[in-house]
């Protein structure tokens, strides 16, 4: 990585990517000496307020990260970038965007945790974009001119003041991944959980097992040495929404063989942090797929050696759409259903997890209802449509016309009309007749 000293020296000369997080209140002028070849520009972490006005002359600038800065109006500059296609603004004071202010080109926008009011009407122009990240704000409603982002495919509008979900917005064709908490909109959908609640001191903690965007995981004692894992939410606004709410959405999941089993309630935290106390996972159990890079934007990652065969990705689909069947049955969406999020074992047993993007709808209208089930429906069919992608040569030789089936089902799943899209229900049922017809083949 690139620092300012190497910039100021010259060094920098030709390349692709700089980053530079050292307290910056100014544009370095020496970035112009990059115009020619850089690509990607991570000044984050700094106290910029502005940007300079011929920002357009980096001609090949396709991404752009500016989290954790001092901006509060989003800079108009942006839109003179001629192939800016990645805006990252996440932690800043943006209170407003002007109109035309979003590039053309823009595929990836994140401006979690800000003070945005509204947004501006002129994003019904962005075709491309796929990727909108506005947890954490201030929004009451969203512009109808955003029905023409028919590109949209992940949208996060936890955190806001919005008041009512519009239904335009559940008909858009490519949405898969949405989530909605911790709004006005779902308020009247919080319910008690009856979890049994565990005390702090009742607990022995152990090593820390990882840390998300919401809170940390670490193994645990409790009750005779049973291992489990405890989950410490964190204070803030994540990119997903309130932990709060995914912490809600865990406890209402109830019991599932695919789901990560949630014990109970933790009390008394010395640092008055909310807790959960989870079962905790075998060592074996390894995530299904990497989560999205820059260029593939909503898209999972696998590793180029990574395939399946037919009778494993039967066991890997059917088990999330029962799961996700579960889940939509007590009115909850998921809102992440990704490869990443999924666990597997040797065995191909596959657990989903993370519900930080995790929405409670039960009490929302029943039109909306069957919508926000066919979003997520969506995403199912990416997750199959990947999964299809890698099926071993193997199983394609031997069980075309079953996989024709799968392809037939993947299809109805990525279906523009979300009417045409099938439920969870029916698209588990139809996995579990074809793995049956493979067992008795």
């Amino acid at each position: 990585m690139f620092n300012l000293s190497d910039l100021k020296a010259g060094r920098c000369h030709g390349e692709t990517r700089v980053d530079i997080s050292c307290g910056l209140t100014e544009f370095p002028a020496e970035l112009f000496e990059l115009v020619g070849s850089l690509e990607t520009l991570d000044l984050s972490g700094n106290r910029l307020s502005s940007l300079p006005d011929d920002l357009g002359r980096f001609t090949k600038l396709r991404r752009l990260f500016l989290s954790d800065n001092l901006f509060e109006v989003l800079p108009a500059v942006l839109s003179t970038c001629p192939e800016l296609n990645m805006i990252g603004l996440k932690a800043n004071r943006i209170k407003a965007i002007p109109e035309g202010a979003l590039p053309e080109k823009l595929r990836w926008l994140i401006l979690t945790d800000n003070q945005l009011e509204m947004l501006p009407a002129s994003i019904g122009r962005l075709k491309l974009l796929q990727k909108l990240m506005l947890a954490g704000n201030r929004l009451t409603m969203l512009p109808t001119t955003m029905q023409q982002c028919r590109s949209l495919e992940l949208l996060r509008i936890s955190a806001n003041r919005i008041e009512v979900l519009p239904e335009w917005l559940l008909h858009l064709p490519r949405l898969s991944w949405l989530a909605f908490a911790g709004n006005p909109c779902t308020n009247n959908t919080q319910r008690d959980h009856t979890l049994a609640e565990i005390h702090w001191d009742e607990l022995e903690m152990g090593i820390p097992l990882g840390e998300g965007a919401s809170g940390i995981i670490s193994k645990a004692f409790w009750q005779d040495n049973f291992d489990v894992a405890v989950k410490e939410f964190k204070g803030e606004v994540t990119s997903d929404g309130f932990p709060v709410d995914e912490m809600a959405a865990s406890m209402a999941a109830g019991h599932h063989d695919h789901l990560i089993e949630v014990i109970g309630k933790i009390t008394g935290h010395p640092e008055q942090k909310d807790g959960l106390l989870l079962s905790l996972i075998a060592d074996d159990f390894k995530n299904l797929a990497g989560p999205p890079c820059l260029d593939s934007c909503t898209r999972d990652t696998y590793a180029e050696d990574v395939s399946f065969a037919l009778i494993d990705l039967l066991s890997i689909s059917n088990a999330i759409a029962s799961a996700a069947a579960h889940l939509h049955e007590d009115g909850i969406a998921h809102g992440d259903l990704y490869g990443h999020n999924i666990l597997i074992n040797d065995q191909s047993h596959c657990l989903l997890g993370d519900f930080g993007a995790a929405t409670l709808y039960r009490e929302m209208d029943p039109v909306l209802s069957h919508a926000i089930e066919r979003i997520e429906v969506r995403a199912f069919g990416c997750l199959l449509e990947e999964l299809l992608h890698r099926i071993t040569p193997d199983s394609l030789a031997k069980d075309a016309d079953m996989i024709g089936e799968l392809l037939q089902l993947q299809h109805s799943c990525l279906a523009e009309n979300t009417k045409q899209r099938p439920g969870f229900f029916e698209i588990h049922q139809c996995i579990a007749g074809i793995k049956s017809n493979i067992r008795h083949g």
